[in-house]
């Protein structure tokens, strides 16, 4: 299952700036049992807790951040900002406001580091063109289906019996937890459903050892999966930067 610290930092700093929840509950939330840090806060020339970054945004007039998850070839949504798109690609996410942009770093099972990216004279960004939810979630829907159709053909329960099993228990309702209490509820199945599907995608990416797999059927594979992981990815960005309406 695949975790997005930059996309709890963009729904839990945007819910304190939008006075949704409370500073100690956003802090808490973010933190869990791990320690943060933020290095490359302007006016700031260390490292800093993350809560100290988190008082310092109202300071400088944040009022939202957006989860991005860039990938080779698609960056959209990132700012023209020199080294932020290396890291971020590096990363897999960033969370990205309108004077700062935050990268998040796994230093061990215990600490993330967050590297900051002020945004000061960067050309602005259209803020990205999001599906509903309905629609995002049918298109999770359907990328399911057709991938299954292909998989099954490629006889992929030969090489990983977990991900059939995976694929017929999506039907499932599962919220996924660590959110705002008013998060939109629909935002949260999406999500839960979507971090289903990203173990899905790891597991059949993921060659079984001994597996007489050939360049064809990898490439087949490959195809059938793709679109399967756009629209992972799209889900998981429309639910994490969705804003319940007050």
């Amino acid at each position: 299952m695949h975790d997005f610290p930059a996309g709890r930092f963009a729904v839990w700093a945007t819910a304190w700036l939008t006075g949704r929840t409370s500073y100690d509950e956003a802090l808490d939330a973010l933190l869990g049992d791990t320690a943060h840090r933020v290095a490359g806060l302007p006016g700031v020339d260390e490292a800093v807790p993350l809560g100290w970054a988190l008082t310092a945004l109202r300071g400088i007039g944040e009022r939202r951040f957006r989860l991005v998850l860039p990938v080779p070839g698609d960056v959209r949504g990132l700012p023209a900002v020199p080294g932020l798109a290396t890291l971020a690609l590096e990363s897999g996410q960033a969370a990205v406001g309108e004077r700062l942009a935050v990268v998040p770093e796994a230093i061990g099972p215990e600490a993330v580091a967050w590297t900051a990216f002020p945004l000061d004279g960067a050309p602005p960004v259209a803020s990205p063109v999001e599906g509903s939810l309905r629609a995002v979630s049918g298109a999770l829907d359907l990328a399911v289906s057709d991938a299954a159709r292909t998989l099954a053909g490629l006889d992929l329960a030969r090489w990983n019996p977990e991900v059939p099993t995976l694929l017929a228990g999506l039907a499932r309702t599962t919220a996924a937890p660590g959110l705002p209490p008013d998060h939109d509820p629909l935002a949260l199945s999406v999500l839960g459903r979507a971090q289903r599907l990203a173990k899905v995608l790891d597991l059949a990416m993921a060659d079984a050892p001994g597996a007489a797999v050939n360049h064809a059927q990898a490439a087949a594979r490959d195809n059938a999966l793709r679109p399967l992981a756009d629209a992972v990815r799209e889900a998981t960005t429309a639910a994490y930067n969705v804003v319940p309406r007050n």
